[in-house]
């Protein structure tokens, strides 16, 4: 029987994108695009997953270039990846504002081993998206930025949400990150019925860019919502 580690590897391993997506936009799958994401990935999962208990699941919006989009892992960039889970990346260096806040609530609950036996993150489209700017360069795009996106990959979301349930996830609760995304996960979630209660917890970049004079009062909010006693 496999553990949740290796299933989510598996997972990982067989993620594909093969609908159209509206011009301007294109999809990174990390996993194909640098060998040793898969390689980090793998330890990371086998690290803190090799077991067959349950989990909440943690749901964050699509994969940005710079943390998961990077190390496979969501919410976790090169920084964090090596200093608190103890996995090295030699290939990228990378800083994720969102990491610094995860991190955070992480390191006040009581640290990564903990916090991943009770939590699995991950995000209905689970590979970065990116969209052309007119002078040419891509950033970092959020899978509802654009009515025409969203139906594209409207399909490949209910899936992956089914593929992620599949693993081992408690479906009895759910914690949605920032609120925009939470509109359409409960959109998502009326049509299929994946989870009993959605809680919303405000995004980690919104925070950390925006709130960080009160990050403490956010850090507290996340603990208190995930049950920490």
């Amino acid at each position: 029987m496999q553990t949740f580690g290796e299933k989510v590897v598996e997972f990982n391993k067989k993620l594909k994108y093969t609908g159209t997506l509206p011009e301007g936009f294109d999809v990174l799958n990390p996993f194909f695009d640098n060998p040793e994401t898969l390689e980090v990935m793998t330890s990371f999962y086998h690290k803190f997953y090799s077991d067959h208990c349950s989990r909440k699941f943690i749901i964050g919006i699509n994969p940005s270039r710079h943390g998961a989009g990077v190390t496979g892992v969501p919410f976790t960039d090169t920084k964090r990846l090596q200093s608190v889970c103890g996995i090295e990346m030699k290939s990228a260096h990378t800083h994720e504002i969102s990491s610094v806040y995860l991190y955070d609530v992480i390191e006040q609950y009581g640290g990564a081993e903990r916090f991943y036996a009770d939590f699995y993150i991950n995000s209905p489209f689970p590979l970065a998206i990116i969209r052309k700017q007119k002078n040419g360069s891509w950033l970092n795009a959020n899978y509802y930025d654009d009515k025409s996106l969203f139906e594209a990959v409207k399909k490949f979301m209910v899936e992956s949400i089914r593929n992620h349930i599949s693993l081992g996830l408690d479906t009895s609760e759910v914690f949605v990150l920032g609120k925009k995304n939470a509109a359409f996960i409960e959109k998502l979630n009326s049509e299929n019925h994946f989870f009993d209660k959605l809680t919303v917890l405000e995004h980690p970049r919104y925070i950390q860019q925006y709130k960080s004079r009160e990050k403490q009062l956010y850090i507290d909010k996340y603990l208190i919502a995930l049950n920490k006693e």
